[in-house]
């Protein structure tokens, strides 16, 4: 490795397209407490929470392998010592001589501490200006103000953090992350309450072909537009996010089986008759409907089935879990 990325102001990581590390340089290792031995050949992962794998298996591979590249990633590392470090992670596929390689740069979010520490600081300095009272009114009087312009940089700073968290920044819906979360919320609410939801999941029809034949920036394009007629058509209470890749997932409170039904046929309708940058475009959907022995993973699992009979009759069709009971 070239000395200057060995210490460059910033972390650097090659891994393999499975997640090997195969190489690290010294400002990372530095940082984190590790030594090279600690980490190449290992997994990328190993240095992972649970709640991170998911973030990267949900966000930086789909990515990687779509686009060849992930932009500022929020992510957090374990050190030697096990603690969390924050980074906002670059990530770039290449071809080294033959072989599938993505260098990643981390760089870690101090700014975000620095911030919490100068409000600190300047609390402190309050207080001590409080002792001095008379004489120290102008200071706390500016004093005052650098507080609340930190708060509000805190704030916005805060606010940030939480939507890169939970937005796919392709399409600006949601992420899988946030669908989870509110999978479990609406099945927590339905065991408490009764009220019931369908689940939907929503699928585009030949995208590999899409891709191949128009490349990556058309069906970046496609995956965009999708969004949008998926937002413009729910409802303030519906979620709709990005599951992977390119299917979509809408989680849509207070409706039945048969609703659900003529809402997924009206999307399907309104995607198949819209003007697309490759001539035309269909989607399938399967839809599953809360019952009183589902699981976040067995409601995913039903409509996941009736969307694999609907690839299976033919695509462009709907279908939900009930008809594929016996």
């Amino acid at each position: 490795m070239d000395k200057r990325l060995q210490y460059a102001p910033c972390g650097y990581i090659s891994i393999t397209h499975e997640g090997l590390i195969t190489d690290v340089n010294q400002t990372f290792l530095d940082k984190m407490g590790y030594t090279k031995a600690d980490l190449v050949q290992k997994h990328l992962e190993s240095i992972m929470s649970m709640a991170n794998k998911l973030i990267f298996h949900s966000y930086f591979y789909p990515f990687i392998n779509l686009n060849g590249q992930v932009e500022e990633l929020f992510i957090s590392l374990k050190d030697s010592g096990g603690q969390s470090i924050p980074y906002l992670l670059n990530g770039r596929r290449l071809d080294n001589e033959g072989t599938e390689i993505i260098d990643c740069i981390l760089m870690q979010m101090g700014k975000r501490i620095d911030y919490e520490n100068e409000l600190r600081s300047a609390k402190k300095q309050i207080e001590e200006a409080y002792l001095e009272k008379d004489q120290a009114l102008v200071k706390l009087k500016q004093l005052h103000m650098e507080i609340e312009q930190k708060q509000a940089e805190l704030m916005e700073m805060n606010a940030l953090l939480v939507e890169l968290s939970t937005t796919d920044k392709l399409t600006g819906l949601k992420n899988r992350r946030f669908f989870q979360e509110k999978l479990e919320e609406h099945i927590d609410l339905y065991r408490r309450t009764g009220q019931p939801f369908s689940l939907l999941i929503v699928d585009i029809d030949h995208f590999k072909k899409i891709n191949d034949t128009y490349g990556h920036q058309t069906g970046d394009q496609v995956l965009e537009k999708l969004a949008g007629i998926l937002k413009a058509h729910s409802r303030k209470e519906d979620v709709a996010a990005r599951y992977g890749g390119e299917e979509f997932v809408l989680i849509l409170p207070n409706i039945d089986a048969p609703e659900s039904k003529i809402i997924a046929e009206n999307l399907r309708h309104i995607i198949a008759h819209s003007t697309w940058e490759t001539g035309s475009l269909t989607v399938s959907i399967g839809i599953a409907t809360i019952t009183a022995n589902d699981s976040d993973a067995t409601i995913i699992k039903y409509a996941d089935k009736a969307l694999y009979a609907s690839k299976e009759n033919g695509r462009n069709r709907v279908t939900h879990s009930m008809e594929l009971l016996p």
